[in-house]
Protein backbone atom coordinates (compact mmCIF):
# COMPACT_ATOMS: atom_id res chain seq x y z
CA UNK A 1 0.00 0.00 0.00
CA UNK A 2 1.35 2.97 -0.92
CA UNK A 3 2.28 6.14 1.90
CA UNK A 4 -0.24 9.32 2.03
CA UNK A 5 2.22 12.24 2.40
CA UNK A 6 1.16 15.59 3.51
CA UNK A 7 3.99 17.64 1.45
CA UNK A 8 3.70 21.59 1.78
CA UNK A 9 5.93 24.45 1.93
CA UNK A 10 4.79 27.08 4.49
CA UNK A 11 6.39 30.38 6.55
CA UNK A 12 7.53 30.30 9.90
CA UNK A 13 4.63 31.61 11.26
CA UNK A 14 2.75 28.86 9.88
CA UNK A 15 0.76 30.24 6.31
CA UNK A 16 1.33 28.75 3.04
CA UNK A 17 0.41 31.64 1.01
CA UNK A 18 0.51 35.18 1.97
CA UNK A 19 -2.71 37.22 1.75
CA UNK A 20 -5.55 38.13 -0.94
CA UNK A 21 -4.54 34.16 -2.47
CA UNK A 22 -6.95 32.85 -5.58
CA UNK A 23 -6.95 33.03 -9.07
CA UNK A 24 -4.44 35.35 -10.81
CA UNK A 25 -2.42 35.90 -7.15
CA UNK A 26 -1.96 31.69 -6.39
CA UNK A 27 0.30 32.42 -3.40
CA UNK A 28 -0.84 35.91 -2.60
CA UNK A 29 0.56 38.68 -1.95
CA UNK A 30 4.71 37.96 -0.90
CA UNK A 31 3.73 34.08 -0.94
CA UNK A 32 6.29 33.45 -3.80
CA UNK A 33 9.06 33.55 -0.77
CA UNK A 34 7.14 30.55 0.93
CA UNK A 35 8.43 28.88 -2.39
CA UNK A 36 11.93 30.68 -3.03
CA UNK A 37 13.41 26.72 -2.47
CA UNK A 38 12.08 25.49 -4.87
CA UNK A 39 12.68 27.80 -7.89
CA UNK A 40 16.13 29.80 -6.68
CA UNK A 41 17.21 26.84 -4.31
CA UNK A 42 20.68 24.80 -3.94
CA UNK A 43 21.18 21.61 -5.01
CA UNK A 44 19.52 20.00 -2.08
CA UNK A 45 16.38 21.93 -2.80
CA UNK A 46 16.37 20.18 -5.78
CA UNK A 47 16.87 16.83 -4.78
CA UNK A 48 14.07 16.59 -2.09
CA UNK A 49 11.73 18.12 -4.85
CA UNK A 50 13.29 15.45 -7.60
CA UNK A 51 12.82 12.33 -4.70
CA UNK A 52 9.35 14.03 -4.12
CA UNK A 53 8.22 13.77 -7.87
CA UNK A 54 10.00 10.77 -8.35
CA UNK A 55 7.92 9.00 -5.63
CA UNK A 56 4.38 10.37 -6.48
CA UNK A 57 1.98 7.93 -7.79
CA UNK A 58 -0.96 10.53 -7.29
CA UNK A 59 -1.86 13.41 -5.92
CA UNK A 60 -4.79 14.86 -3.76
CA UNK A 61 -5.53 18.76 -3.47
CA UNK A 62 -8.39 21.51 -2.40
CA UNK A 63 -10.76 23.10 -5.04
CA UNK A 64 -9.00 26.37 -4.35
CA UNK A 65 -6.01 25.58 -5.39
CA UNK A 66 -7.42 23.78 -8.33
CA UNK A 67 -9.41 26.90 -9.20
CA UNK A 68 -5.79 28.88 -9.02
CA UNK A 69 -4.21 25.78 -11.58
CA UNK A 70 -7.09 25.81 -13.93
CA UNK A 71 -6.94 29.79 -14.26
CA UNK A 72 -5.72 30.78 -17.73
CA UNK A 73 -2.95 32.04 -16.13
CA UNK A 74 -2.00 29.06 -13.98
CA UNK A 75 -0.41 25.18 -14.44
CA UNK A 76 0.69 24.57 -18.30
CA UNK A 77 2.63 21.84 -19.68
CA UNK A 78 5.97 23.44 -19.18
CA UNK A 79 4.56 24.47 -15.25
CA UNK A 80 2.57 22.49 -12.72
CA UNK A 81 3.47 19.40 -10.19
CA UNK A 82 6.35 17.64 -11.71
CA UNK A 83 6.57 19.17 -14.94
CA UNK A 84 9.60 18.96 -16.59
CA UNK A 85 11.04 19.53 -20.19
CA UNK A 86 12.18 15.71 -21.01
CA UNK A 87 8.52 14.15 -21.21
CA UNK A 88 7.68 12.37 -17.77
CA UNK A 89 3.86 11.46 -17.27
CA UNK A 90 2.71 13.88 -14.82
CA UNK A 91 0.84 11.93 -11.83
CA UNK A 92 -3.56 11.99 -11.92
CA UNK A 93 -4.50 14.62 -9.12
CA UNK A 94 -7.66 14.36 -7.50
CA UNK A 95 -9.57 17.42 -6.45
CA UNK A 96 -12.14 17.41 -2.93
CA UNK A 97 -15.27 19.35 -3.66
CA UNK A 98 -18.20 19.10 -3.94
CA UNK A 99 -19.00 21.03 -6.89
CA UNK A 100 -17.10 19.71 -9.73
CA UNK A 101 -17.09 21.75 -12.76
CA UNK A 102 -18.46 21.20 -16.19
CA UNK A 103 -14.72 20.89 -17.62
CA UNK A 104 -11.21 21.74 -17.24
CA UNK A 105 -8.69 23.86 -18.84
CA UNK A 106 -5.88 20.89 -18.39
CA UNK A 107 -8.22 17.92 -19.70
CA UNK A 108 -8.51 14.52 -17.60
CA UNK A 109 -5.42 14.89 -15.41
CA UNK A 110 -8.14 15.81 -12.98
CA UNK A 111 -10.58 13.79 -11.20
CA UNK A 112 -13.29 15.05 -8.04
CA UNK A 113 -14.22 13.53 -5.36
CA UNK A 114 -16.37 14.46 -2.30
CA UNK A 115 -13.95 13.97 0.83
CA UNK A 116 -10.69 13.66 1.62
CA UNK A 117 -11.07 10.07 2.64
CA UNK A 118 -12.63 9.41 -0.74
CA UNK A 119 -9.77 11.53 -2.61
CA UNK A 120 -6.81 9.96 -0.58
CA UNK A 121 -8.48 6.26 -1.69
CA UNK A 122 -9.22 6.78 -5.60
CA UNK A 123 -5.78 7.87 -5.47
CA UNK A 124 -4.23 5.28 -3.76
CA UNK A 125 -6.39 2.72 -6.68
CA UNK A 126 -4.36 4.38 -9.28
CA UNK A 127 -0.83 5.23 -7.39
CA UNK A 128 0.58 1.94 -8.92
CA UNK A 129 2.42 1.23 -5.15
CA UNK A 130 4.28 4.78 -5.36
CA UNK A 131 3.08 7.16 -2.95
CA UNK A 132 -0.04 9.19 -2.85
CA UNK A 133 0.82 13.29 -2.09
CA UNK A 134 -1.49 15.84 -0.51
CA UNK A 135 -0.02 18.89 -1.62
CA UNK A 136 -2.41 21.60 -0.77
CA UNK A 137 -3.84 23.77 -0.14
CA UNK A 138 -3.67 24.36 3.84
CA UNK A 139 -7.30 23.20 4.81
CA UNK A 140 -7.15 19.97 2.70
CA UNK A 141 -3.41 19.09 3.89
CA UNK A 142 -4.84 19.92 7.76
CA UNK A 143 -8.11 17.50 7.18
CA UNK A 144 -5.87 14.75 5.58
CA UNK A 145 -4.26 14.98 8.82
CA UNK A 146 -6.88 15.77 11.38
CA UNK A 147 -9.15 12.65 10.16
CA UNK A 148 -5.93 10.15 10.67
CA UNK A 149 -5.31 9.94 6.68
CA UNK A 150 -1.84 10.32 6.64
CA UNK A 151 1.35 8.26 6.93
CA UNK A 152 3.55 11.20 6.76
CA UNK A 153 4.02 14.96 6.94
CA UNK A 154 6.50 16.90 4.96
CA UNK A 155 6.84 20.63 6.10
CA UNK A 156 9.10 22.65 4.10
CA UNK A 157 9.88 25.71 6.18
CA UNK A 158 10.59 28.61 4.40
CA UNK A 159 13.25 31.50 5.85
CA UNK A 160 10.29 33.83 5.52
CA UNK A 161 7.69 35.13 7.73
CA UNK A 162 4.27 36.44 6.05
CA UNK A 163 2.13 37.65 8.59
CA UNK A 164 -0.68 36.70 7.09
CA UNK A 165 -2.54 34.48 4.41
CA UNK A 166 -3.65 30.89 4.39
CA UNK A 167 -2.78 28.82 7.45
CA UNK A 168 -1.63 25.36 7.74
CA UNK A 169 -3.13 25.39 11.25
CA UNK A 170 -6.76 26.53 11.90
CA UNK A 171 -6.37 29.00 14.67
CA UNK A 172 -9.21 27.28 16.81
CA UNK A 173 -9.17 24.24 18.36
CA UNK A 174 -8.81 20.96 16.52
CA UNK A 175 -7.08 17.22 16.11
CA UNK A 176 -4.22 16.84 17.96
CA UNK A 177 -1.49 14.16 16.47
CA UNK A 178 2.07 12.82 17.03
CA UNK A 179 4.87 12.98 14.72
CA UNK A 180 8.10 11.38 14.95
CA UNK A 181 10.91 13.56 13.14
CA UNK A 182 12.69 10.99 10.65
CA UNK A 183 15.00 13.05 8.03
CA UNK A 184 15.73 16.83 8.52
CA UNK A 185 17.67 18.93 5.21
CA UNK A 186 19.11 22.24 6.04
CA UNK A 187 19.56 24.72 3.37
CA UNK A 188 19.55 28.73 3.15
CA UNK A 189 15.81 28.68 2.16
CA UNK A 190 14.07 25.85 3.79
CA UNK A 191 14.16 23.23 6.86
CA UNK A 192 12.92 20.49 5.00
CA UNK A 193 11.53 18.35 8.01
CA UNK A 194 9.99 15.28 7.30
CA UNK A 195 7.61 13.16 9.80
CA UNK A 196 6.15 10.08 10.19
CA UNK A 197 2.50 10.40 11.92
CA UNK A 198 2.14 8.25 14.76
CA UNK A 199 -1.18 6.30 14.48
Amino acid sequence: MSQVIVDISVSLDGYVTGPNAGPGNGLGDGGMAVHDWVFNGTDADRAVLDSAFNATGAVVQGRNLFDVIDAPDGWSDEMGYGAKPTGEVNPPIFVVTHNPPAQTRLGDRFHFAGSPGAAVAQAQEVAGGKDVYVMGGGQICHAVLAEGLADVLRLHVASVVLGGGTPLWPAGPSAGFGVELIEAVSTPSAQHLTYRVVK
